[in-house]
């Protein structure tokens, strides 16, 4: 039973509800408006970032790379959207990529990758925890 001047439980979950909105605009991207492609190098473009994880859009004409490298406080997932290329999972090593495929690198671990195709190559990446170092494996 409710009592005068006291939320009800109805009201309770109303409010929180309200407080807990889905923030649409501020979850669903369209990775159409946010490609960039940039002539003289690969062009990263993040698209989210929050004290957890981040997102980025990385955009490579044919020969452009991501230099080969690992972060010792994150984890890298790439999402290939478009093209073909070739990953470099630590020295030595070269393998190939296309669109649908899914790389994992877990912190320490090395990666990085050229456009080897003929058409514009695209992936996704999402990182995290945050902040992320950048450590440059590259002579």
């Amino acid at each position: 039973m409710e009592t005068r001047g006291s939320i009800s439980e109805m009201e309770a979950i109303e409010v929180e509800q309200q407080s807990n909105q889905s923030k649409i605009k501020e979850r669903l991207f369209k990775l159409d408006d946010i490609v960039q492609f940039d002539t003289k190098a690969g062009k990263k473009t993040i698209f989210y970032e929050t004290d957890f994880m981040a997102g980025a859009v990385w955009c490579l004409e044919p020969g452009q790379k991501v230099v080969n490298h690992s972060h010792s406080t994150s984890d890298d997932i790439w999402i290939c959207m478009q093209g073909t290329g070739t990953f470099y999972p630590g020295f030595e090593e070269a393998v190939k990529i296309t669109k649908g495929d899914i790389i994992f690198s877990e912190r320490g671990q090395q990666h990085g990758m050229v456009n080897t195709g003929n058409e514009r190559f695209i992936f996704v990446g999402v990182a995290g925890p945050m902040p992320m170092d950048f450590i440059s494996h590259e002579e």
